[in-house]
């Protein structure tokens, strides 16, 4: 058995569904929810004094939240291999396969 160093924290492989749900979640929160957060957000500041409106503080905080996971997202999609096809080898146990043991 050949030895292979363990992989560092978040492998950058992955499967073309997993892929496109990553890309979908992206999508969903790039152009329908944080337009949606941003337009609440304006909403509550026109109502005045920012420091005690609390629906201006949370929509900040979920503009936030929606921004830091849209970076996570975009780094993870930039770093990673999709993986498409299975080796030649149908014996070898590979990324992706299902095993019946």
């Amino acid at each position: 058995m050949r030895y292979r160093p363990p992989q560092p924290k978040g492998s950058k492989f992955i499967t073309p569904e997993g892929a496109e749900r990553l890309k979908s979640e992206l999508d969903h929160l790039w152009r329908v929810l944080r337009p949606q957060v941003t337009q609440a957000v304006q909403e509550a500041a026109a109502q005045g004094d920012r420091s005690e409106n609390a629906e201006y503080i949370y929509g900040k905080r979920q503009l936030r939240e929606i921004d830091r996971r849209v970076r996570f997202l975009r780094q993870r999609l930039d770093g990673m291999v999709v993986v498409d096809k299975p080796p030649s080898d149908p014996s070898r146990v590979f990324f992706g396969a299902w095993v019946k043991l």
